[in-house]
């Protein structure tokens, strides 16, 4: 699950010394992380039908050998478009993991369960903005921009290993839809899937709304050293951690709708108090800090409960709803993070109402949520039960 974000935390500390060795522009350079979010976006809808159809494990064998042969290939790329390229090629190999993490957990789980589960996947999500600039800004100070690479090479190894050696088939393969993209559409248009969705994919926007603007508005406007930065970065990222495993017990005491509808309550708060420490200035750093901080510690709730709700009521087609809903995401973030960087104007504004438009959008996606889908015949317990190996 953490592939996608350990593989664009880790770099992004390398981006200056990346466009001086290839000779090649910021805008270039950036480049290579939108053909990545392009990627994992169409990684997973293309995925998913197979996860579906072949059973979970046999997807991850070939997704994260060809992650490993894209993280080679950016390792030996000689200029800003070769690398965008096999940056590409990694996503898509990266993608499968994402896919197939949020189906296994739907094979083996249902409702508040689901949502437990989630929860230790977004802790996974939360560890790895934290380490992951840190390890990135020591390989970079110690070994080069090109040795990120080769660490994301051998992290596929392990993680190649890993499912070999441990992970059991949770979906043994199956006939899977003659029409997959038809599949896509009817999930799509399912309410209960549809507001659940976007309210998630919404929230992540506004987390790289957030990650986007963030080093200008530390660094540039308020005068934050690049070393430090991090610390910053890692704070937030420790309160979603906190969140996730706050939110694993809140469900043994509320519904996951309940806890959901709460935390994008929060979400939207937080965001709206961004906006005004931002046109007022009072609080200055430590008031934006704060507000970002409430806002991406929600994330902690509102990822598992609102990824748990979407598939509720898809387990027969856990892999294509997992696809559709990690695609949604990475669109939506990537649409948050260009709008940004085209309405930047030198001020923390454009961040700002980023971060509080896609709160409060998630906040009214909610509303589409309606539970009126029966659940499937054959949906498995909340306990999980014995995977076939």
């Amino acid at each position: 699950m953490g592939f996608g974000p350990l593989s664009i935390d880790m770099y992004l500390p390398a981006f200056p010394a990346i466009g001086q060795s290839l000779h090649a522009s910021a805008g270039e350079v950036e480049r290579t992380l939108a053909t990545f979010f392009a990627g994992l976006a169409l990684g997973q809808l293309l995925s998913g039908p197979v996860s579906d159809r072949f059973g979970r494990t046999k997807p991850l064998y070939a997704g994260l050998t060809l992650y490993m042969l894209g993280s080679i290939g950016c390792a030996l790329a000689p200029s800003a478009g070769v690398l965008a390229a096999w940056r590409f090629v990694q996503a898509l190999g990266g993608s499968v993991g994402m896919v197939s993490s949020r189906a296994i957990v739907r094979d083996l789980h249902s409702g508040a369960a689901a949502a437990r589960m989630m929860s230790r996947l977004v802790l996974v999500m939360g560890l790895a903005p934290i380490v992951a600039p840190l390890l990135g800004g020591w390989v970079l100070r110690t070994s080069g921009w090109r040795t990120i690479f080769w660490s994301h090479a051998v992290i596929g190894v392990i993680a190649l290993a890993a499912v070999v050696l441990i992970l059991p088939e949770t979906a043994p393969p199956r006939s899977g839809p003659s029409q997959p993209f038809r599949s896509m559409a009817r999930i799509v248009r399912a309410p209960d899937f549809l507001g659940h969705a976007l309210a998630v994919g919404l929230a992540q926007a506004g987390m790289f709304a957030y990650i986007g603007g963030s080093p200008f508005v530390f660094i540039t406007l308020h005068g934050v050293a690049p070393e430090h930065f991090g610390w910053f970065f890692g704070a937030n990222a420790a309160g979603l951690v906190l969140m996730s495993q706050l939110n694993h017990r809140l469900l043994a005491r509320s519904s996951p709708e309940q806890v959901l509808k709460w935390a994008v309550r929060v979400a939207a708060f937080a965001g709206l108090a961004l906006v005004g420490v931002v046109v007022t200035g009072l609080g200055g750093l430590w008031g934006i800090a704060l507000s970002l901080f409430v806002f991406v510690s929600s994330l902690g709730a509102i990822s598992p409960n609102a990824t748990a709700l979407a598939m509720e009521h898809h387990a027969k087609q856990a892999g294509i709803a997992s696809a559709v809903l990690g695609a949604l995401q990475f669109l939506l973030a990537a649409g948050a993070s260009a709008a940004v960087s085209a309405s930047h104007d030198g001020t923390a504004r454009p961040m700002a109402l980023g971060v509080a438009i896609t709160a409060l959008l998630a906040l009214g996606a909610l509303g589409l949520a309606r539970r009126s889908t029966p659940p499937e015949a054959g949906t498995p317990a909340v306990e999980a039960p014995t995977p076939t190996s």
